[in-house]
C-alpha cells in the first residue's frame, strides 16, 4: 500500500462476519486501517428479540473507526459517508449485499473482493457452504477487482487449500478470512502502483451457487450417512439438520447437533448410524440412543 493511502486511510472497508473479521483483523494488524466500515445493520437476536450490533461494528468502534449501516446501497444521497471523502479503494469481504455500480465507481483504484473460492468455480452467495456439500477435496480465496456483475471482475491473485475432512462451514470462513487477509496485504502495494494487472477469469468455466435455505436442512434417518457428513459441515449451524418424526399423533421436529464426522466408508451406511446428538422440539439436547429409547420404540 502506497505511504499517502496508508497515512490518510482512505479505504473503506465492507463485511460482516467471521470471514470478514478475519480479513480486517489482518489488514490492520499490516497497519492498514480504514476510514469508514460499512456493514450490516443492527437487528433482533435470541429469544427476546434484543438488538444486536454486528460484533464487527463493535470492534470498530472500540478501534475509533467510524462506521455506517445501511439497509441498502441503492439510490445513497450525497451525504452519505461513502461520498464524505476522496477514496482511494473499497475492499469487500463478506458483505452480503449487491454494490450498485454507482458505488463501484466512488473509489479511485476501484473496489476489491475477498471471495472465498477459486474463481470462476462457485460464483454467488453460498461458496464455502457450496464447497462442503459437493464434498470437494480443495478450495481457496480469490482476490478480484469488482465489476456491476456476480462475482464476475478479474482477478488479482489466488491461492488454493486442502480441506480438513472434519471441517465445518465457521472454520472454513475463519480461515478463508486469514488468508484473504494475507493475500491482500501482499498485493495491494502492487495493485496501487499500476505494476500488478488483474487478469480476466475464464467465464467458460463457471459455477454458481444457490443461496443457502432451512429446506437444504432437512434429512431423514435413512439419508446416506456420507450425505448427511457433508450436510451437517456445511450447514451448521444455519440452518442446521433435522428430521421429523411421528410422536404421539403429532408431526415433530428433531435437531441434529451432533454426528460423526470422522467415520470413514460411509457410503454403505445412512444417518442413524452416524448420529450423536439431538434435540427434540421443545425438549433438551440428548444423546442419539437417549432418543430412540424414548422416541423410536
Amino acid at each position: 500500500m502506497t505511504k499517502e493511502l496508508e497515512k490518510n486511510s482512505t479505504f473503506a472497508f465492507f463485511g460482516t462476519g467471521p470471514l470478514a473479521e478475519s480479513v480486517l483483523a489482518a489488514l490492520v494488524r499490516a497497519g492498514y486501517t480504514p476510514a469508514l466500515l460499512v456493514t450490516k445493520p443492527d437487528a433482533p437476536q435470541g429469544r427476546h428479540l434484543e438488538i444486536v450490533s454486528p460484533h464487527i461494528k463493535t470492534w470498530a468502534e472500540m478501534n475509533h473507526i467510524s462506521t455506517y449501516q445501511p439497509e441498502s446501497l441503492k439510490e445513497l444521497g450525497e451525504d452519505s459517508p461513502l461520498h464524505s471523502e476522496p477514496f482511494d479503494l473499497f475492499i469487500v469481504a463478506s458483505y452480503g449485499k449487491m454494490i450498485p455500480e454507482e458505488i463501484l465507481n466512488i473509489p479511485t483504484h476501484g473496489v476489491l473482493n475477498v471471495h472465498p473460492s477459486l474463481l470462476p468455480k462457485y460464483r454467488g452467495p453460498s461458496p464455502i457452504e457450496s464447497v462442503l456439500l459437493s464434498g470437494d477435496m480443495t478450495t481457496g480465496v480469490s482476490i478480484m477487482k469488482l465489476d456491476d456483475l456476480m462475482d464476475h471482475g478479474p482477478i488479482l491473485t489466488q491461492s488454493a487449500f486442502i480441506i480438513n475432512p472434519n471441517t465445518t462451514v465457521g472454520a472454513m470462513e475463519v480461515e478463508c478470512g486469514q488468508l484473504g487477509g494475507e493475500l491482500l496485504v501482499q498485493v495491494l502495494p502492487h495493485y496501487l502502483e499500476g505494476t500488478l494487472i488483474p487478469k480476466e477469469q475464464d467465464h467458460d468455466q463457471t459455477t454458481v451457487c444457490k443461496k443457502i435455505t432451512k429446506e437444504l436442512g432437512e434429512i431423514t434417518l435413512t439419508t446416506n450417512a456420507s450425505e448427511v457428513q457433508r450436510k451437517f459441515r456445511a450447514l451448521t449451524p444455519w440452518p442446521s439438520l433435522y428430521f421429523f418424526i411421528d410422536h404421539k399423533d403429532k408431526k415433530m421436529r428433531i435437531k441434529v447437533t451432533s454426528v460423526d464426522l470422522t467415520l470413514a466408508g460411509t457410503e454403505t451406511l445412512v444417518a442413524s448410524d452416524i448420529i450423536l446428538k439431538v434435540t427434540p422440539e421443545g425438549k433438551h439436547e440428548m444423546t442419539f440412543e437417549d432418543f430412540k429409547r424414548g422416541y423410536l420404540h
